[in-house]
């Protein structure tokens, strides 16, 4: 089977386009001109344009600057997306001074380019941007330009509001960061383990199509090579005077007799032949289980004998993938025994495979077949028997075979009996006519 590392197709260092940081400075461009007009024109408020223009003023040259210093498509390295962002959020506490600190309801915008940051940097430099955040939150409870209210009945918030203003920013800078960390986190390892998972299909289909490729060579090339035989053979009876010519014809006519025999035995093995097409299920539990054995761990199989007509498959590289990586699984973890049983009836084909090993561990039974969950051994952990291999591989089987129609389970054995129990169980229509599809909908 397939061995393939988490850090293949995992990839920590994640980088934005510079193009989406200069939109997002855009649009505050722009949103902070539009509020600095409605509050002076609307609202009437005396409050210092100068200063605030001139903070917009050079957030818009650094923009401009940027656009033509830079190719706006390419990605930035971590740690220049939160640059700007920090620039971002400097700008936005500087604008925050100048009108009112967190009396200003807009104080709650510090929480943007944490959120940015969250979805599309690594963690590290976002608890540094959501610290920065904070720490210019704190700054404005205390160094502030109050805002300019009517003279004749000013406003004065008590402390304890502007307390509770300052502790729900720091709240959701903290809570909302993770929430969007977490789901983006997750979304891109799904993306990762189903790109993994197209890969694995791609290269067992790509290994059945070159079964064909040698079936239909074999094929064409046995007409050629017959002739070649036949001729070497009536030029060796016509020249067997010659002693030296008759002696190379007849090695030419051995070496083109083995030709033949080669493509003849490349023609029996290849998959795509007549009787390789569609295989009973015992055929296919054998094709799986015999790459696996003589390596220190027994494997029992056992088919049960049903009324009903063995179901007969088509020979289907997600199913022989699927399968044999929860068996390959399930020897890793097994200490002297491994079984496959299957059995049918008019309905469901079932197979079920289990060892005799330490059994799934209750922390993450419920997560088996999520991408990249692993209990990986320490030094310490392999006297406990700890093993991994429950990460990428088996999102993998899991999401092959469930493309088969196929349904999942994962259990443990009924005390005293000890080890992990695999169960597939597909609709019978669906085992005999199931084909490679699309891949399912994330």
């Amino acid at each position: 089977m397939i061995d393939m590392a988490a850090s293949d197709f995992r990839h920590p260092r994640r980088h934005v386009r510079l193009d989406t940081i200069l939109r997002l400075r855009w649009l505050a461009v722009l949103g902070q001109l539009a509020a600095i007009f409605v509050v002076l024109q609307g609202l009437e408020f005396d409050l210092p344009v100068i200063p605030c223009l001139s903070v917009i003023t050079l957030s818009a040259l650094l923009n401009l600057a940027l656009q033509i210093a830079f190719n706006p498509m390419q990605r930035l390295e971590p740690r220049y997306a939160a640059a700007l962002l920090a620039i971002n959020i400097i700008e936005l506490a500087t604008l925050l001074f100048l009108t009112g600190g967190l009396q200003n309801p807009f104080s709650f915008l510090f929480l943007a380019p944490v959120l940015i940051s969250a979805t599309a940097l690594p963690s590290r430099l976002t608890m540094a941007l959501g610290g920065l955040a904070v720490a210019c939150a704190s700054l404005l409870v205390f160094f502030y330009l109050p805002l300019p209210w009517d003279p004749e009945d000013p406003l004065v918030l008590p402390p304890i509001y502007l307390f509770g203003v300052w502790l729900s920013i720091v709240v959701a800078i903290g809570v909302t960061s993770l929430y969007a960390f977490q789901v983006t986190e997750e979304a891109r390892e799904l993306a990762d383990a189903l790109a993994a998972t197209e890969l694995v299909l791609a290269r067992e289909q790509h290994l059945t199509q070159l079964d064909g490729l040698a079936a239909a060579a074999a094929h064409e090339l046995g007409t050629p090579l017959s002739t070649i035989v036949l001729i070497s053979r009536e030029l060796e009876r016509a020249l067997q005077d010659n002693a030296q010519v008759s002696s190379d014809i007849k090695m030419l006519r051995e070496q083109a007799q083995r030709c033949r025999d080669i493509l003849s035995k490349i023609t029996q093995l290849s998959s795509t032949g007549a009787p390789f097409d569609r295989m009973k299920l015992s055929t296919l539990i054998e094709e799986i289980v015999a790459p696996h054995r003589d390596f220190g761990v027994e494997i029992k199989v056992r088919i049960a004998v049903a009324a009903s007509k063995e179901p007969v498959g088509t020979r289907n590289p997600a199913v022989l993938y699927g399968v044999g990586n929860i068996l390959e699984n399930a020897l890793d973890f097994a200490r002297s025994a491994a079984e496959v049983n299957a059995w049918w009836n008019d309905d469901s084909v079932e197979i079920v495979i289990s060892d005799d090993g330490p059994g799934f561990a209750p922390d993450i039974i419920k997560r088996i077949g999520e991408p990249y969950l692993s209990r990986r051994r320490s030094g310490g952990d392999e006297a406990a028997g700890e093993h991994s291999g429950l990460g990428l591989g088996v999102f993998i089987a899991r999401t092959l075979l469930e493309r088969t129609g196929a349904k999942i389970s994962f259990t443990n054995r009924i005390f005293p009996d000890h080890g992990a129990v695999v169960s597939i169980v597909w609709p019978r229509r669906r085992f005999e006519t199931s084909e490679s599809g699309e891949m399912p909908e994330a």
